[in-house]
């Protein structure tokens, strides 16, 4: 079991206050606002760590003990700021703040609540980085005003969202419906600096409102499938509700529709607490949950579809309170409609409801948001002109920036079209789908790509953005093989990830050094920048790689399983082969040249602008090298989440080594193809035989922490075992043998040679050469090792090996006669191919017993034991 160890700024804490008679007293004095409570709940967990005793008084009074003092005083609040003898920086903005100092007397000036909430975390945060005597003066606006989340939510298999049919979605069906996941998901995002969650779902009416004249549609319970459910549905949201999902539910939790909506009521009020907006963002025509109710279909010319659509979003709105808009998009289920017939239609639904809503809540400030996507923005400041006339109806658009892979440019080439267009409607805002379907599994984290990524979108038309996923829920994780418990929640597992495009929306300038003093902070017994360095080298893999084979869509390309659902060129199944290195393009504003671009300009002699292939390989090699000397120098003193960073990290360097060598290995084999030199041949087959190499070497560092595989929604089964054998099938493309470079014989304390070991049949082989002692281990049942060990705990357990043929093995496996976790043997590609790979296991001090069931097909030269770090 790892052990629990949470970042600084976790905030689902209990304050502790001191009462030790030495420690030193803070006054803090602040209105009774739940934004400033959640910051002086952070200031005080931080201050109580030095030793120090929070005390609470008047905001009206400016005498203090001798101790420090911390006041919270609104912009407008003139008066205050007169009895406290500050002043308020006219330039403040809202949920901007200034921190000001005068010798122990510590100002946190907000322009409204959020400001005070946002300038008491960056209090919070000095005091922790450097201590109250070090607090410096700061005055921050937020750079982008929306910064918010795209979370496509699974509420029950009858009302699906596009990501319910993967693991991710399933398992997280129960999770939607908790009240601790919401209060911990939407601490993180105050904390991080986001303040709205955009929730997304084919059709949440029924599992969320009661709707007027339709009673019967409104769901109680909530439920998912138990079905053997397919690899693979439509990807365009439709047959979600085919026989083998429908006829086999279970209930998840027992509620009626009244309290589902007592739920949202308390979710989305605690929320607004934490400056954290709820809006609900569809796509139409969808009428999942509806049962051929009332006559409601998915038809777009059913009036009986509109009408209940159109009460659907009025009662939404009537019903949440707290609730800041809705939104939708059109074209996804609309095949056949034309372009008017589609806007026509969600005016006279969404737009009518909201603004039929609004008319029965007087002074109510609501925002309306229309996807461009399916449609054209011109015509849809035509259409929807009385809501963007409206006194309570802010109108933005939304659009998909960087299509669905943010990591792939920090330029970005799409919208200039849209940008122009809406331009010319006057003072028209967007809000830009930030869309991550590339990074699922690692913990990825770096500033230096997002802070330019921001800053280069286009500012004066931007309301701000929304970062998630389509392909992947953001919810509980449930991939870790030694998870806390309860599991974390991912933006606790993907802190720095998440806590990156939070912080860098709202300041861009924030500098790295203020990176590198937080990872300080967690992990304090690392040398920081080192570690800030390897984490920023490695995690540039995905917008390297991703920059040059670049499938815009997320069914096109996922780049931590190499694979894709809709590619012209590939192996069996969905690996993208070496073929699809040469022919798919580079992101068009990347810079990259193709390689039949690179290919052809080399062999005519002539130049191009651009990086070339070799160039990106280079950089690969470079940042993931580097990486990986970097870790080489950290020591994780036992701290669970440190070793997974660290594993990560060269999860993901090794993934880097596998693309280049893959990348250089395609350019290699066009300049063969063009001009038919085997020395092109010769290096083609050289540079894919190491990228395959490093491929089994990524998969299986992964595995040792990491369950696989994941079943998707777009790219269907992550399955990295399977993805070894498409890896191979590459040599075949190019006629080469599958003898893969052999990794070095094991070295250390406890290495035991395979001959030696004990068995009732087996077979000692030398016909394979660079096999270490006497031989190695060919064939056997009921083979067992007694192995010495110094010390109880967890250890790496490696195995030399080779497979005679055929696919990987998964091999049952026992210690001191118990059963544990299988160990897979990977395919090697050729019998004299020798690789090293290890799990993870206990053993007690003194002797232990390693047993192997059935041993066929496999050869084993060593096997041995390293203790590892970061375990209890």
């Amino acid at each position: 079991m790892f052990k629990k160890i949470h970042p600084f700024f976790t905030v689902a804490y209990c304050i502790f206050l001191c009462s030790a008679t030495y420690a030193q007293n803070v006054n803090i004095q602040s209105p009774q606002t739940p934004q400033a409570q959640f910051a002086i709940n952070a200031i005080s967990k931080e201050l109580s760590k030095k030793s120090m005793n929070v005390v609470f008084s008047d905001t009206k009074t400016s005498s203090v003990s001798d101790g420090f003092s911390i006041v919270f005083i609104l912009k407008n609040d003139k008066k205050l700021l007169k009895i406290h003898g500050f002043k308020a920086p006219s330039t403040i903005e809202t949920e901007g703040f200034s921190l000001q100092i005068q010798g122990k007397k510590i100002a946190v000036i907000g322009y409204d609540p959020a400001g005070l909430m946002y300038g008491g975390l960056e209090l919070a945060e000095q005091i922790s980085l450097f201590g109250i005597e070090a607090i410096k003066p700061v005055m921050e606006n937020p750079y982008m005003a929306m910064r918010g989340t795209k979370f496509n939510i699974p509420l029950d298999v009858r009302t699906p969202s596009y990501s319910d049919f993967s693991d991710a979605g399933q398992k997280n069906i129960p999770e939607m419906w908790s009240m601790d996941f919401w209060k911990e998901y939407i601490d993180d995002l105050a904390t991080y600096r986001y303040n709205f969650i955009s929730l997304w779902n084919l059709h949440p009416f029924p599992s969320m409102v009661k709707v007027p004249d339709y009673p019967d549609i409104a769901l109680n319970d909530v439920m998912r499938s138990a079905g053997s459910l397919k690899e693979d549905y439509p990807l365009e949201g439709m047959g979600f509700d085919a026989p083998e999902v429908m006829d086999t539910l279970e209930i998840v939790k027992t509620m009626t529709i009244d309290e589902k909506i007592d739920f949202w009521r308390a979710v989305m009020k605690y929320g607004k607490e934490h400056n954290v907006d709820f809006y609900i963002i569809t796509w139409n025509i969808f009428d999942y949950g509806i049962e051929n109710k009332y006559g409601i279909t998915d038809e777009i010319h059913n009036e009986t579809t509109r009408d209940y659509f159109k009460k659907s979003v009025e009662a939404m709105v009537l019903t949440y309170p707290d609730l800041k808009g809705i939104g939708l998009t059109t074209g996804e289920n609309m095949h056949g409609a034309t372009f008017e017939e589609k806007e026509n239609w969600a005016f006279d639904t969404y737009a009518q409801g909201m603004v039929d809503a609004l008319e029965k809540s007087p002074g109510r400030k609501m925002t309306f948001v229309h996807r461009q996507h399916y449609a054209g923005a011109l015509e849809i400041a035509d259409k929807f002109k009385p809501l963007i006339d409206h006194p309570d109806i802010e109108f933005i658009y939304s659009f998909k920036y960087a299509q669905a892979h943010v990591y792939s440019s920090t330029t970005q080439p799409f919208h200039t079209g849209f940008v122009k267009d809406i331009q010319t409607k006057g003072n028209l805002k967007t809000i830009w789908t930030l869309r991550n379907d590339d990074i699922y599994y690692f913990r990825w984290g770096a500033p230096d790509f997002v802070r330019e990524f921001i800053k280069n979108i286009p500012y004066d038309v931007s309301r701000g953005y929304y970062y998630g996923s389509d392909q992947y829920i953001w919810g509980r994780e449930f991939l870790d093989k030694y998870p806390t418990t309860p599991n974390q929640i991912e933006l606790d597992k993907h802190w720095y990830h998440w806590m990156i495009w939070g912080r860098l929306g709202y300041n861009p300038n924030m500098e790295n050094e203020r990176f590198i003093s937080m990872i300080h902070q967690a992990y304090p017994q690392v040398d920081a920048t080192i570690l800030f360095d390897a984490w920023q080298n490695t995690s540039m893999v995905y917008p390297l790689t991703t920059g040059f084979h670049w499938g815009a869509l997320d069914f096109q390309w996922y780049i931590e399983g190499c694979q894709s659902r809709d590619m012209a060129n590939r192996t069996p199944y969905r690996y993208n082969d070496i073929n699809d290195f040469i022919s798919l393009p580079p992101h068009p504003a990347s810079g990259n040249i193709s390689i039949p671009d690179f290919v052809d300009a080399v062999s005519a002699d002539k130049s191009l602008d651009g990086i070339t292939p070799y160039e990106v390989a280079n950089k690969l090699k470079t940042n993931a090298e580097n990486a990986l000397k970097s870790i080489e120098k950290i020591d994780v003193h036992e701290n669970s989440e440190l070793m997974k960073v660290i594993l990560d990290i060269q999860s993901m360097a090794y993934m880097g080594l596998f693309y280049s060598y893959k990348i250089r290995a395609a350019t290699d084999l066009q300049f063969f193809r063009k001009r038919g030199n085997l020395v092109d041949q010769e290096n083609a087959i050289r540079n894919l035989k190491i990228s395959i190499s490093y491929f089994k070497k990524y998969a299986s560092n992964a595995m040792k922490i990491n369950i696989n595989p994941m079943w998707t929604n777009r790219v269907g089964n992550v399955d990295w075992k399977k993805t070894m054998t498409w890896a191979l099938h590459d040599l075949k493309i190019i006629g080469a043998d599958l003898r893969l470079p052999s990794d070095p014989r094991l070295e250390g304390k406890l290495i035991f040679e395979g001959e030696n070991a004990g068995m009732k049949q087996g077979v000692i082989n030398k016909i394979i050469s660079d096999y270490s002692e006497k031989g190695y281990l060919m064939e056997g049942s009921n083979i067992n090792w007694s192995v010495e060990v110094p010390e109880s705990g967890y250890y790496n357990l490696s195995f030399r090996y080779s497979i005679q043929h055929g696919d990987g093995k998964v091999v049952p496996m026992s210690i001191n006669n118990q059963s544990v976790e299988p160990f897979y043997f990977w395919n090697t590609g050729d019998p004299s191919s020798w690789t090293v790979d290890e799990q993870i296991y206990y053993f007690d001090k003194g002797q232990n017993t390693i047993g192997i069931e059935m041993l066929s097909q496999i050869n084993i030269d060593q096997l041995g034991l390293e203790k590892t770090v970061g375990f209890e």
